[in-house]
């Protein structure tokens, strides 16, 4: 599945989220960010600085309540070991699917924010 084809959410299942999003470019991806996370899944690559990219594959459960638990898992290079797992609020999970549709038109590159990552490896920031 290609970001370039993706389907924006039709405009009722917006507005049950546009209450947890301020800016607005928030607000403009939302309908695609909505249609991307309900396919549930997602290919894409770790931008590596001044390294190769590293092939990653995300799946998630989907929900239509911003309040509900996402439980997402990465796991990277095909690779079993390589597996992480997080659980986040809908519409948290929402808001970093947000910044990897405006990583993507930035850079053409499929990949999730450092913020994302952070929460994923239990990181502090």
């Amino acid at each position: 599945m290609s970001l370039e084809n993706l389907q924006p959410a039709p405009k009722a299942k917006v507005m049950v989220y546009l209450p947890y999003y301020k800016t607005n470019n928030q607000r403009s991806a939302l309908p695609l960010a909505i249609g991307l996370y309900e396919k549930g899944n997602l290919e894409g690559e770790r931008r590596i600085e001044g390294g190769k990219n590293i092939p990653f594959v995300a799946t998630w459960n989907v929900s239509s309540l911003p309040a509900d638990p996402t439980r997402c898992r990465l796991q990277f290079d095909a690779n079993a070991d390589l597996s992480y797992e997080t659980t986040m609020a809908n519409y948290e999970f929402l808001n970093f699917v947000i910044e990897l549709l405006i990583i993507f038109k930035k850079y053409r590159v499929v990949d999730f924010s450092k913020g994302f990552y952070h929460k994923l490896l239990d990181v502090d920031e």
